[in-house]
């Protein structure tokens, strides 16, 4: 029988977005084609430590979130409740909506979209030994302690400083103890807390508060700038892990295109059925990838090899060449998407050529578009979407496809050049 602690994470969204300057909360705003609290809620859905999720959101904004809850199939979320007009109240009512028994509590800022399950798998881990654990990161800033006049008081020793992060995780007998001494002090209310773990150090300074690594990526979106930064963030790619070849032993794989990989592959004991223009498969010909792989049936992964790639300035490229780059290109990766996904159970992988110009940057980019958007919309049903840039040695696209198709990633824009294996 498990004896662990469930682990509950609650993720704080009730703030109004005034900074951002936008007309509706921040945590609805979309970065990265989802809405920020939609990412914060993958997180914590698809972390194994997680048992349930309690959302504390915006007044009038409730119904909203319990449709993305719907639509993104977040199974783990029990409650979405109206938070209160400061993070304390929001807190407080948290803690009132998770009941009497005695559980992990990690609350989150849901405008941090960038959380790492790293930090999630980290905190729970050490709450089996600490009462309370805050995420932190040292300050790369050099902090000044100013005085009433506007000059330096003080410089304080940076090696000991920290940027406090979340989630803010304890037990939840302790953080709720800590909160009704709280809202019991008469003076709490003109000089509340910023955040749960000051009330804890306030009202329960007998109780150390056990410090986890955080990450820079794991920014608080608050500025208008801070929508820009965490879009690109999102976008740079995950490193691709080295996966055990093993694992491809009775997968079936489907290559648009013959290449080396086919052959690799096989050699791992995956079947491998290869689609070539000269078995009459045109990518830009929807009806001949669909018959095709109609024949083949059910597949794990459905690979589009790269062709030949474009270089050349547009303005001397023929009516012929544009037409040909753009149906191997975005129109061919747009045919394969369609005409596989009634059979794939794994995942898809649009290889990109090596090229330049604005023909050839233009088709890569609405590949790479149509990757991050694929991968939004099979995720609910566990298919995979990545996209390679090819353009390093055979070997190198080879191997990298390889350990993508083995991998868990989705939605990632890879180039083997800089991120190959």
């Amino acid at each position: 029988m498990d004896s662990r602690l469930r682990s509950v994470g609650v993720l704080l969204a009730g703030g109004v977005g005034q900074r951002v300057g936008l007309g509706t909360p921040k945590q609805l705003i979309e970065v990265a084609g989802r809405t920020i609290i939609e990412h914060s809620l993958a997180v914590f859905e698809a972390a194994p430590e997680i048992d349930g999720i309690v959302v504390l959101m915006t007044p009038g904004y409730a119904d909203r979130v319990r449709e993305i809850v719907t639509r993104g199939g977040y199974r783990k979320v029990s409650k979405v409740v109206d938070g209160g007009s400061s993070r304390t109240e929001s807190t407080w009512r948290a803690l009132a909506a998770l009941g009497a028994e005695e559980c992990n509590v990690l609350l989150h800022d849901a405008v941090r979209p960038l959380l790492e399950p790293r930090i999630i798998t980290e905190c729970v881990r050490a709450l089996e030994t600490h009462e309370a654990v805050n995420v932190a990161i040292p300050s790369s800033d050099t902090v000044l302690v100013a005085t009433p006049e506007g000059s330096i008081g003080e410089v304080l020793d940076r090696s000991r400083l920290r940027r406090s992060q979340t989630p803010q995780c304890f037990r939840l007998s302790v953080i709720r103890e800590a909160y009704e001494r709280a809202m019991a002090d008469p003076g709490f209310a003109g000089l509340p807390a910023t955040d749960d773990c000051g009330v804890v150090l306030r009202y329960l300074p007998e109780v150390p508060i056990h410090l986890v690594q955080g990450s820079e990526r794991n920014i608080k979106v608050t500025h208008p700038a801070d929508l820009h930064i965490a879009d690109l963030l999102f976008r740079l790619p995950r490193p691709v892990p080295a996966g055990d070849r093993a694992a491809l032993a009775g997968q079936v794989i489907v290559l648009l295109g013959d290449c080396e990989l086919a052959r690799e592959a096989a050699g791992h004991g995956a079947t491998v059925h290869v689609l070539t223009r000269a078995g009459g498969v045109r990518v830009e010909d929807f009806g001949s990838v669909a018959k095709a792989l109609d024949d083949v049936g059910g597949a794990d992964h459905v690979v589009l090899v790269a062709g030949a790639g474009h270089a050349g300035d547009l303005a001397r490229a023929s009516g012929e060449t544009v037409a040909d780059a753009v149906g191997a290109g975005h129109l061919g990766a747009l045919n394969v998407a369609r005409a596989a996904r009634p059979h794939l159970r794994g995942s898809l992988l649009l290889q990109v050529p090596p090229g330049s110009g604005a023909l050839h940057e233009s088709g890569a980019a609405a590949v790479a578009g149509l990757t991050r958007a694929l991968a939004r919309e099979w995720a609910a049903d566990g298919i995979r979407v990545n996209c390679l840039n090819t353009g390093a040695s055979p070997l190198v696209v080879t191997q990298t496809s390889l350990d993508i198709l083995i991998s868990d990633l989705s939605g990632q824009v890879i180039d083997a050049r800089v991120d190959g294996t």
